[in-house]
This record gives structure tokens, sequence and C-alpha cells, in this order.
């Protein structure tokens, strides 16, 4: 059975690239002042089109692999120092306030844009394979593939959540700019910790075999 506070863990990493600005955040800004809140949500549906068979195919092919000791411990620090990356990214955003949205992508279809803007993120494929591996393979372990649909439900929502509101609002200048980057501050800070957690776990894992 996956521990409860797994699933918290999964919703406070998640939030650092849903809430986090990027392309996706920025065309549903301008694609929702034309089209409103559907925007969003048509966003994060093409979104999922490709996230969830990259969640499935990381969980199937993958599985084996991280059976073996060391393979598990490398990719837990390489997940770790993702985190602290992303943690490291997201502070600078709040800092600097990076929030700008002219560049925000207008293509015609919601779907269209949400699968696009997600299969040619480079940053979005680097999330999954480094941060969200040792979460999938965890899930995975646990409860096959109720593990992984209880995993990815703790994920997703939030980007239809935060995709929605984004596009309801039209605009990012409605939105409390001081909360927005404190929200961010708080986020950045949780990562961190779990980053480090994972880091000091995986090393303690060939320290176990010698």
């Amino acid at each position: 059975m996956l521990d409860p506070g797994f699933i918290i863990k999964v919703i406070i990493i998640s939030a650092s690239g849903a809430l986090a600005p990027g392309p996706l955040t920025a065309s549903a800004v301008s694609l929702g002042a034309r089209m409103g809140w559907r925007a969003g949500f048509n966003e994060a549906v093409g979104h999922t089109i490709v996230e969830l068979p990259l969640v499935l195919a990381i969980a199937y092919g993958l599985h084996y692999v991280f059976q073996i000791p060391i393979v598990s411990a490398a990719f837990g620090i390489v997940g770790g120092a993702f985190l602290l990356f992303f943690a490291y990214l997201t502070f600078r955003d709040a800092l600097r306030g990076n929030f700008n949205v002219n560049d925000a992508l207008r293509y015609g279809s919601a779907i269209v844009t949400g699968a696009t803007l997600s299969l040619f993120n480079p940053y979005f494929i680097a999330w999954w394979i480094g941060v969200g591996t040792p979460l999938i393979m965890e899930a995975f372990q646990s409860m096959f593939l109720i593990g992984i649909a209880i995993l990815y439900v703790s994920h997703v929502w939030l980007d239809y959540a935060w995709l929605t509101l984004i596009a309801s609002l039209g605009s990012m200048s409605r939105l409390r700019v001081s909360l927005y980057r404190a929200l961010l501050i708080a986020l950045a800070v949780a990562i961190t910790y779990f980053g480090i957690t994972m880091l000091v776990s995986s090393v303690k894992i060939p320290l176990s075999l010698l």
C-alpha cells in the first residue's frame, strides 16, 4: 500500500511544474482571452494526451531496471538533483517576478496547443525522466497500475485546475503578483526539502550494500 503522505508529496512536487510560469500557462492566458475557461481545460486535455503515455512508458519500460539497487540509487540521485534544480528555477522566477506573457502562443485548437507545447518542451520531458521517475517507480512497485492511477490523478488535477483558472482570468494582470510570488517561494522551499531527502535516501542504498 502507498503511504498516505505519498499523495501529498506528489501534489507538492507537481505544483512546482504546474504553477510555474511556462508556455502552457502563457498560452492558456492568451487563448482564455478569446475562448474563456474552456481553453485552459482543453489545453490540459492535450497535455494529458502526451503525458499519460509517457508515465506508463516509464513505469513499464524501467520497472525491471529499477529493481537493480545501484540503478535505483543512481536515478534517485538524479531525481534529487533535478528537484533542487527546479527549486532553484522556481526561486529565481519568484524573485525576478518573471511572469511576462506577451509572447503567449495563439493556436486555433487549445487541445493541439496543450499537446504540442508538452511534446516539444524539453523541460517537460526532463521533469518526468528526472523528477517523476522515482515517484512513478514508488507507486508502481507498491500497487502496480492502481498505484500509477493514484499517482497520476494526484498529479494531473493540478494541471486542469490551474490552466482552467488562468484561462478564465484571461490575463495575468488580474492575479495578485505578490501572492503568486509567495506561493512559488513556498513551493521552492518544499521542493528543496524533498530534493535533499531523495538524495540522502538514494545515497544510503549503495552504502547499505557495502
